[in-house]
């Protein structure tokens, strides 16, 4: 949080300073105080006159890296002024949210917050990146003024997220250094942990995103620690990685080597595993030395896969004097036209839970992966084609109901091989009586990058539609989602009357073609009277809902002719109100401040 100075310059401020110090956790000091803390606080905020304000501040502006933030808010709380330091110092931020607390009118002149462009001086800020050094006026001139310009993009993260998605007409996503013409653009801007040359003649803003983990071993008590850490970092670079992409992790036998104490004095983070972790972790560069030292054969690799989630290799085992590393990315961060460290024109494949059906239940980063898909191939018979409808000009989309787990499998890796980003569109929750098990398997078998983006499941969406909370003290404090036994045989020991023992709240999907059979089995142990509900296709148009007791559930199903996309919730947790209020005075109060 922001260290906050407010300066109230009258009393018909009053009020004002009152919020900043409630809200922002204010500290009030006098005018006269000003200058003897100018840098002890992150910011502040004058409340009157702008005059006043510009006179006590003059003398005390040295440079927009150091000198922090000055807002200044009229007495009547009717405009905020951003004075100094908007972007570096966060002046312009500031001013937003005073602006909101007190519902006011922020007042910014920085060009490019007016023309709604990325403000270049402080996205590595925003985001947690680091830069190259170099001369960025000339950058930022060229942009606010919309030069052509050229965005080298070479990893994933939620900055270069935000970079494609708010892109101005003016910049061209370009995916290799070789596209960067001097004649054809007057700036370059690359996002990337990989080192570049300078073209000739461009003005350059490098971002480097700290997406990569660096595993290192080391001899023991290896010195000198600044001659290692020197090696280490030119070995990478001379790899062509920034190590200020880098975090660190290790053997944690070594964490009281002087080595691990100089990066923590760096600032750096070390993460650490056991020998039995690293020792489960298949490596191209095993060792039976380090085997019979450490326990595991190996260190420096196995540690970069851990470290990075079981991420790519990007750099095998490097030897030093008395030094190993080697570097992983997670692959959530690889760019999908990144070729140069991974297998040449090596994909991404992103399986994104649909949701329920609604187009508006699908998450955030679910569909943003649909934005920028090369191919989108999505369950047809289960998933709304609307759903693909945000996807890019010139994407491909296509429908798998006609296909076989070949022909999908198939389509998928000839766009991989090509560099794509494929998005394989299941519905709900792919995790949950999804169908993604045979193709993760294919993808493994290929050594294929793929993840998974959670979707919201038919269950949530049934006790939203249901208005009903699933858990209720005292009463019910497990869900128990599973299926009636039909073609696919179930498990003995998970067999619905076994299940119906703890008389929980039971979600039952794909089952309403063998409702007879459900209903016997749950009668064994659930009351006849228990709530049921048949949920049929939620949140799509065409939903319908039908409520009712356990005796009558067979009836109800066949009646409303209702088929496989219903789910039937059974349980006393449906529609309950009964003693909540009192359970929660009893159990609760400790919530409620008095008076509220």
């Amino acid at each position: 949080m922001q260290k906050i100075a407010v300066i109230q310059i009258s009393d018909a401020g009053v009020n004002i300073a009152a919020v900043l110090q409630r809200e922002c956790k204010a500290q009030t000091i006098s005018r006269t105080e000003v200058a003897p803390h100018w840098h002890d606080f992150d910011a502040f905020v004058f409340i009157g006159a702008m005059g006043i304000c510009v006179r006590t501040i003059a003398l005390l502006v040295e440079d927009k890296h150091s000198d922090p933030a000055v807002v200044c808010i009229d007495s009547l709380g009717q405009h905020v002024i951003s004075v100094l330091s908007g972007h570096v110092g966060g002046a312009n931020d500031l001013t937003q949210e005073i602006a909101r607390l007190i519902g006011a009118t922020p007042i910014i002149t920085t060009q490019s917050d007016n023309a709604g462009l990325w403000a270049l001086d402080t996205l590595a800020q925003h985001f947690q990146w680091s830069v190259v050094k170099g001369d960025m006026n000339p950058c930022i001139f060229a942009f606010v003024n919309r030069k052509p310009t050229a965005l080298l993009i070479e990893i994933r993260d939620k900055g270069t997220n935000y970079l494609e998605k708010t892109r101005p007409d003016y910049v061209t996503l370009i995916h290799d250094i070789n596209e960067a013409d001097p004649q054809k653009y007057k700036l370059l801007i690359i996002v990337s942990p990989f080192v570049h040359p300078t073209p000739e003649g461009l003005p350059t803003l490098h971002y480097v995103p700290k997406v990569g983990v660096v595993g290192f071993g080391l001899a023991h008590q290896a010195q000198p620690v600044e001659q290692i850490y020197n090696d280490m970092n030119a070995a990478f670079v001379a790899y062509g990685i920034y190590p200020c992409a880098l975090r660190y992790c290790t053997i944690d036998v070594k964490r009281n080597e002087p080595f691990i104490g100089m990066l923590e004095k760096k600032g750096h983070t070390v993460q650490f595993f056991t020998a039995e972790e690293l020792a489960l972790v298949e490596t191209p560069n095993p060792s039976d030395t380090v085997q019979k030292h450490v326990g595991t054969p190996s260190v420096c690799e196995a540690a970069a896969i851990l470290g990075s989630n079981h991420g790519k290799l990007v750099l095998p085992k490097i030897k030093g004097e008395n030094w190993t590393a080697a570097i992983a990315f997670d692959k959530c961060h690889l760019k999908v036209s990144l070729a140069r460290e991974c297998k040449e024109g090596a994909g991404h494949i992103e399986i994104v839970g649909a949701g329920p059906g609604d187009p508006d239940l699908v998450s955030v980063r679910g569909r943003r992966f649909l934005e920028q898909a090369d191919l989108i191939l999505y369950a047809g018979s289960l998933v709304p084609k609307e759903l693909t409808e945000c996807h890019k000009p010139g994407a491909i989309v296509r429908s798998s109901a006609n296909m076989n787990l070949e022909e999908q499998c198939a389509l998928m890796k000839e766009h991989y091989d090509k560099g794509h980003l494929i998005v394989r569109l299941h519905t709900g929750d792919p995790c949950i009586f999804g169908a993604i098990q045979e193709q993760m398997a294919f993808f493994d078998r290929e050594s294929m990058f793929y993840h998974i983006t959670p979707g919201i499941s038919s269950f949530l969406a049934a006790a939203a539609e249901l208005r009903s909370q699933f858990t209720i003290p005292e009463r019910t404090q497990t869900i128990i989602l599973t299926r009636g036994e039909g073609r696919t045989p179930m498990p003995e020991r998970e067999q619905l009357h076994l299940l119906a023992r703890s008389q929980s709240t039971m979600c039952i999907f794909l089952s309403a073609s063998i409702v007879d059979d459900v209903q016997a089995q749950l009668l064994q142990h659930y009351p006849k009277d228990t709530p049921v509900a048949a949920c049929y296709h939620l949140t799509w148009p065409d939903q319908r809902i039908y409520r009712g007791q356990l005796k009558d559930l067979a009836r109800i199903v066949k009646d409303n002719h209702l088929t496989l996309t219903t789910m039937i919730v059974v349980g006393e947790a449906i529609d309950n109100r009964h003693g909540l209020s009192e359970l929660y005075n009893k159990h609760f109060t400790h919530l409620f401040r008095k008076g509220d």
